[in-house]
């Protein structure tokens, strides 16, 4: 059933509780379940589902998977909970079309607005491994579901190897589509090559896999997936996207979401999937969630480095290296300066350190953003919301395993797959995550750390056991993904230039930006710093495109 054709308030239900008796209705083993263990129900089904059933004295019970993939919204009026697949569409049924200005701020600082929040004012959407109850009149919203790592100490690697490529090849095996209609993404990284493999592995055929180039110095690895395609023996197709691609994708990808939406990838991935369903493929297999199951991102390595300040002894630190190094003389000491970078950064507590480079906070939230809009809003929102979800994380897990979790519901569930799962849905497409498989996530909690991250090496586990299968150019490649060249484009690209002034005119006229940082942004800076400030465009772009489709007449009082 496709996520987003539940129509408010009709119980439905996708996955299947692992001990309910499989049935011709999903629905029925659902509500058995229920039945038998309420809301902890949820927590037995594997894969991707969500669940919205009308219980029998007069409730409403709402769940989703533990990444959210598919997506509940909900409101309460009138004395009941009303829900559906996508914010607007509540939105629209309830009559209430509101727009928060502080969901506004969010996506300007996260460049997505993350759950529970959504852009509409008293529409909310659940986050990942989260279920509501909604019973005589109260709401309960809680988690199901939290990770606990047991690391096994001192494991067979060959034992744990085996597993795990069992483990991947049932998950790809069971996602497939009928017959020759499963393809799958492939950008020549480890996770979308893996994926590609198992899949001519699972069908005995040629794997069909999609590929997105661009032509720009830098942006380009259509290398690395052609030498996967090779050793797989992939029916492989590429297509370059252009600026003209993107002029004519821009408004229709940003107008497709429920809410802004800021990841730049979408737009490839978008082109990608079209490419697929014009072949005929109803499914494609993505390869996301293997870096933030195994330790594949490079700031998990590099908040280990800042990390070792916190384990020097306090005296040490106190007496010795802060008087040192954080002082207004030596600080300025060219060979000095480092040290006094690396403390200032390693004082700065989790998770407020991944934001070090927020774009927002970078270019100044006075000089983006108009004072009124400011006044209205609580700069501090976007931080409290990560320091909440990291203080009810697994405390006692290390420090890589905290990250990952934290990976679990930031860069996953409201960035990377919303991004996978809007498009492939805007080109008509089924979308299935193999790699994030329950199985896969349980057999990841058990993994000792060091599996993860080996001193400062990435996915250790994940490459070695996989060594011999994956090429060797993907084992040793640099992490690249469909990174889109906007701002280079948008410098020298005429039609894709006037696109960008215009939307982002259009944004500082509702008030929210000032319009001499907009004039800046596009006579200067974006000349001088084409990739850093190219983002910050963009972003502002597809919230101006957004506006347009959803509320054209929206003004920041």
């Amino acid at each position: 059933m496709q996520a987003n054709a539940l129509p408010p308030d009709t119980p439905f239900a996708s996955g299947l509780p692992r001990f309910a008796a499989s049935t011709a209705d999903p629905l029925a083993d659902w509500q058995q379940a229920y039945a038998k263990r309420g809301p902890a129900c949820a927590a037995d089904v594997g894969g991707e589902f969500a669940i919205a059933l009308e219980l029998p004295g007069g409730g409403s019970f709402l769940a989703v998977d533990r990444f959210a993939v598919h997506s509940l919204c909900y409101a309460v009026q009138d004395g009941k909970l009303h829900y559906a697949t996508r914010a607007d569409d509540l939105a629209r049924q309830l009559g209430t079309q509101e727009l928060d200005p502080q969901a506004l701020f969010a996506y300007l600082f996260h460049h997505c607005i993350p759950s529970p929040r959504t852009i509409y004012a008293g529409i909310l959407r659940l986050p990942p491994a989260h279920y509501a109850l909604y019973e005589n009149g109260q709401l309960t919203v809680a988690p199901y579901w939290v990770p606990r790592f047991e690391e096994q100490v001192n494991p067979d690697f060959g034992a744990l190897r085996d597993e795990f490529r069992g483990i991947l090849r049932s998950a790809v095996k069971e996602r497939l589509a009928a017959p020759g209609q499963t393809a799958c993404f492939l950008s020549g990284g480890t996770d979308s090559s893996t994926v590609c493999g198992l899949l001519g592995e699972a069908t005995g055929k040629a794997p069909a896999s999609y590929s997105i180039g661009f032509d720009s110095e830098g942006y380009d690895e259509m290398e690395y997936a052609r030498i996967a395609a090779k050793a797989y023996g992939a029916e492989h197709h590429e297509y370059y996207v252009t600026p003209a691609d993107l002029v004519k994708a821009i408004p229709d990808v940003a107008a497709h979401y429920d809410q802004p939406f800021g990841n730049s990838s979408a737009v490839p991935a978008f082109y990608c999937a079209s490419k697929a369903r014009a072949d005929g493929h109803t499914r494609m297999l993505a390869g996301d969630g293997g870096d933030e199951l195994f330790g594949g991102n490079t700031r998990y390595a590099k908040e280990r480095v800042f990390h070792v300040y916190s384990q020097i002894p306090s005296p040490l630190r106190a007496g010795m290296l802060n008087p040192l190094f954080m002082n207004p003389v030596t600080g300025n000491i060219p060979l000095l300066k480092k040290g006094t970078s690396y403390i200032r950064q390693a004082r700065v507590p989790m998770p407020d350190r991944m934001q070090s480079y927020n774009l927002l906070d970078r270019l100044g939230m006075a000089e983006v953003l108009t004072p009124a809009f400011l006044a209205a809003v609580d700069t501090d929102g976007p931080r409290q919301h990560q320091r909440a979800t990291w203080a009810a994380g697994p405390h006692d897990a290390s420090l890589v395993n905290q990250m990952l979790a934290f990976d679990w519901r930031y860069t996953l569930a409201e960035n990377d797959l919303p991004k996978v799962v809007g498009t492939t849905g805007l080109a008509g497409v089924d979308v299935s995550f193999p790699l994030l498989d329950t199985r896969l996530l349980d057999f990841s909690l058990k993994l000792p750390t060091s599996y993860k991250l080996k001193g400062l090496k990435l996915r250790w586990f994940f490459k070695e056991a996989l060594r011999g299968f994956l090429p060797d150019e993907i084992l040793t490649k640099k992490k690249h993904g469909f990174g889109l060249p906007f701002g280079p484009w948008a410098v020298k690209d005429a039609a894709l230039n006037a696109l960008a002034a215009e939307s982002l005119r259009g944004i500082a006229a509702r008030g929210i930006v000032r319009a001499e940082f907009v004039e800046s942004l596009l006579t200067q800076r974006l000349k001088e710093h084409a990739g850093y400030y190219g983002e910050m465009v963009w972003i502002l772009m597809m919230l101006e495109q957004w506006l347009r489709s959803h509320a054209p007449d929206y003004r920041f009082a």
